[in-house]
């Protein structure tokens, strides 16, 4: 077995892979590990199976397109909330990881570790790869030439002991405070869901409205003077059935059908009139509710408002679904390749409507890979120029960090011209799944060894012990303060803390949403750089 697994690495790489399938979705009260299980096996199959070695490569392709696709996907809200929130953010970021500095301090002087060990130490609870190599190249500048391998070999365990429980720590840490904290996510996505939509429930309803001024209103003074999410659809006046604009006056007897989430739906039912039964949306007689996928690369990218879909025809986009999630449509709405649109129109626009958007399932299948390999190159080069602080403090952003911020800059600008930078709900999703089972599995099997060993090894074990404490106290005050002292939302916070992807996805499936992806692409550009000088100020200081 040991023969055919070591002569094998791509067997065995997926073998863990499946596994890690199969245990992640087993549930113990109404939890389980999700993908994060890939890790665990391959821990296992690591400790077992020590001579096995997987080429590199394969954990730098899973690590880029991951964090790369990651930034695709949040890089308009990444953009959004630093206008918003950066001050905030970038304060409780850096205290965040100048706490977990003073961890480590703690940890050097308790245990009596070597300055190079506790920068490995630190570097390994943060699962921070671009730090280590940063700590290895300020030893080798600032060393005795006799003490140098010593010290690099020292840093290189402090790191390697510390980083499987950098990853288990704060998963531990999430599941912990969710449960101390008693976090409620569908709540918490209800209440960010005007500004992060996921998973919203979108509710139609035929209003008769009653309660307006003698003279009525228009839709355009209605929204303005109104916080109302919503869309309105087929008005019946007068017997006679059509789709308002925005210039469209409402009147008191008026049957109006709107969509919405359960609460706008509500409050304007409450403001304008009653329910009644929802009529309008069954008559097809001349209107037609249809879905049609957007596939056409030219759409890809613009928002509905610059489409100018009135001029052309008699029609209403009421809602706009990504995924599992159903966005309400409004003007500033940006459609994506392999969003499904819903609209009211004319029959005989249908076919039109059609050929527009492109409606081809096929199409949104395919990976634009002039667009996808450009970016990446671009983040890889990215990630290559080294910035100097002073003469014994530079870095680079490395394979994570310049794929995630190019990823960022183009999810912002979705396109160029007639190049369309973001990939399709389904092809991004996929991409990441599989960039994250191949690094999962591949940390897994390469820690394996070292992670068993470490256990049964007292010297080793007080090593490990330094680590787990960086880690999860870290992880627990960090949740703690940001939650009850900051008021930043559960969900964020646990994207703030991954410092590693599969904690990102363990967050992501404990919350069943996708808003922990903005904590962690808020935090990472950020973090990458202060775990990086943090690290060689440890080296220096911490005698």
């Amino acid at each position: 077995m040991n023969e055919l697994f070591s002569s094998n690495p791509l067997l065995v790489l997926f073998l863990v892979a499946a596994l890690g399938y199969v245990v992640g979705n087993v549930t113990v009260k109404g939890t389980n590990l999700g993908v994060a299980a890939v890790l665990f096996v391959g821990l296992i199959f690591g400790g077992l199976f020590p001579e096995i070695e997987i080429p590199n490569i394969v954990f730098l392709l899973g690590l880029t397109i991951f964090v790369y696709t990651i930034g695709l996907s949040n890089g308009r809200a990444f953009f959004k909330n630093i206008k918003r929130n950066g001050v905030r953010d970038l304060l409780f970021i850096v205290g965040m990881l100048t706490f977990s500095g003073g961890i480590t301090a703690l940890v050097h002087y308790l245990f009596g570790f070597s300055s190079a060990l506790s920068a490995g130490l630190f570097a390994g609870s943060t699962t921070n790869t671009p730090a280590l190599a940063g700590l290895l190249d300020s030893i080798q500048k600032k060393s005795a030439s006799g003490l140098v391998d010593i010290m690099q070999q020292e840093a290189v365990i402090g790191y390697s002991l510390s980083y499987p429980m950098g990853v288990i720590g704060v998963m531990i840490a999430i599941a912990l405070m969710r449960n101390l904290l008693k976090i409620d996510f569908k709540q918490e996505a209800k209440d960010l869901s005007r500004e992060y939509p996921s998973g919203q429930e979108v509710n139609s309803i035929s209003l008769q409205l009653s309660k307006l001024d003698d003279k009525g209103i228009t839709i355009r003074d209605l929204l303005k003077s109104n916080d109302w999410k919503v869309v309105f659809g087929r008005l019946s006046k007068n017997e006679r059935v059509f789709l308002p604009d925005w210039d469209t006056l409402l009147e008191n007897g008026d049957i109006l059908t709107l969509a919405g989430s359960e609460e706008d739906v509500q409050m304007v039912s409450n403001a304008l009139g009653n329910a009644v039964p929802n009529k309008l949306s069954e008559d097809s007689s001349v209107y037609q509710n249809s879905r049609i996928f957007v596939s056409n690369a030219r759409i890809a990218g613009k928002t509905i408002a610059s489409l100018n879909l009135r001029e052309q025809f008699s029609a209403i986009i009421t809602r706009v679904r990504r995924g599992d999630t159903d966005v309400i449509a409004d003007a500033h709405t940006v459609l994506e390749l392999g969003d499904r649109i819903r609209f009211v129109a004319r029959k005989e626009d249908i076919k039109g409507l059609r050929k527009l958007f492109g409606d081809s399932y096929d199409a949104i299948s395919h990976i634009n890979l002039f667009s996808f390999g450009v970016g990446m190159a671009l983040g890889l080069l990215l990630g290559m120029i080294t910035f100097t602080f002073s003469p014994s403090v530079s870095f680079k952003l490395g394979f994570a960090g310049g794929p995630l911020i190019i990823g960022l800059i183009l999810g912002s600008l979705r396109r160029t011209g007639p190049i369309v930078w973001t990939l399709p709900y389904s092809a991004n999703l996929t991409l990441r799944q599989f960039s994250l089972t191949l690094l999962l599995a591949t940390i897994g099997l390469q820690s394996g060894s070292t992670f068993f060993s470490t256990i049964g090894d007292g010297g080793a074990g007080l090593i490990f012990i330094g680590g787990t404490l960086i880690s999860c106290v870290t992880a627990f005050i960090t949740l703690f303060i940001g939650y009850k002292w900051i008021k930043i939302p559960f969900s964020f916070l646990m994207g703030m803390v991954s410092n590693q992807p599969a904690i990102l996805q363990f967050a992501i499936d404990k919350s069943g949403n996708d808003l922990p992806s903005h904590g962690y692409t808020i935090m990472f550009p950020i973090a990458l750089i202060i775990k990086i000088v943090y690290v060689q100020i440890i080296f220096t200081f911490l005698q």
